[in-house]
């Protein structure tokens, strides 16, 4: 793996912390950040090291979205093969932190606005500070509300209705009415944030990864699939588990009458 040299990245005990590191812009992202992003989510996939992520924002912002200065002005000047170029890296990058077979968890310790709310929205869990919002904003700067792939997951958390409302509007929207519509699982207090989601991480950490990562792969497949399909779909996946090591250790636990690896811990994110 390439060492990212436009944010923090940290790895411990099996847990990946990637911070956006422009606490003066918000964390706005530059083209720089947005392909060192995607590049590293696609190298995860195969980082036997780590087993969960979590990305965060330094400062008061999680993530502002682009730079206005650093990108809306270039992309002006840009003719459409290299805004197509921009664009795909964009939604690559939301393509690859769907694609990883590992759960990836935004702390939110802040504004989550245009591409930093499609971070959070594309991330596999969403804890949050009360003073957390997110705001799908493109159409506010005279762009589709439907970037980086919103059109298609915004819905599948909070129907067609809300997701409409919040794309074509692109108004603010508090932690605590995410929580209320299913978009953030979990808000705690900013001194608490960090540990929440790391509790969290270590507690998927320490289940069954294998298990895990095929839950993910099912739920990305499953989104477009009718109900035989999906059927189909898990009872492959089923079988491919049976197979894998950690169904042997579930079972020998169980003989062996100890708890199995993930199984009935506390959750540390509901304390």
């Amino acid at each position: 793996m390439k060492t990212p040299t436009t944010f923090r990245y940290e790895e411990e005990s099996g847990i990946a912390t990637i911070t956006l590191d422009r606490p003066d812009r918000l964390n706005a992202l530059t083209f720089e950040v947005y392909a060192e992003l995607r590049d590293l989510f696609a190298d995860l996939a195969g980082h036997e090291a780590v087993t969960v992520v979590i990305i965060t924002g330094a400062g008061r912002g999680f993530c502002s979205g682009g730079d206005v200065e650093a990108i809306i002005g270039e992309l002006l000047e840009r003719g459409m093969p290299d805004l197509l170029a921009f664009t795909r890296t964009t939604g690559g990058l939301i393509r690859n932190m769907r694609a990883l077979p590992k759960p990836v968890i935004a702390a939110m310790n802040g504004v989550a606005a245009g591409a930093g709310a499609v971070i959070a929205l594309a991330s596999d869990f969403r804890v949050a500070v009360p003073q957390a919002s997110l705001a799908f904003l493109f159409t506010k700067v005279g762009l589709a509300g439907a970037d980086m792939g919103a059109a298609y997951l915004l819905p599948r958390i909070v129907g067609l209705g809300r997701a409409t409302e919040l794309l074509f509007l692109g108004d603010r929207i508090s932690a605590e009415e995410a929580q209320r519509i299913g978009l953030v699982n979990h808000v705690v207090e900013p001194q608490q944030l960090m540990e929440e989601a790391r509790a969290l991480a270590q507690r998927l950490a320490s289940g069954p990864r294998f298990a895990l990562g095929m839950t993910k792969t099912l739920l990305n497949q499953e989104l477009d699939a009718d109900f035989a399909a999906a059927i189909e779909a898990e009872a492959q996946g089923q079988a491919i588990c049976m197979q894998a090591a950690d169904f042997r250790a579930a079972y020998e636990a169980f003989k062996a009458r100890q708890r199995p690896a993930g199984a009935d811990r506390p959750d540390a994110s509901r304390r």
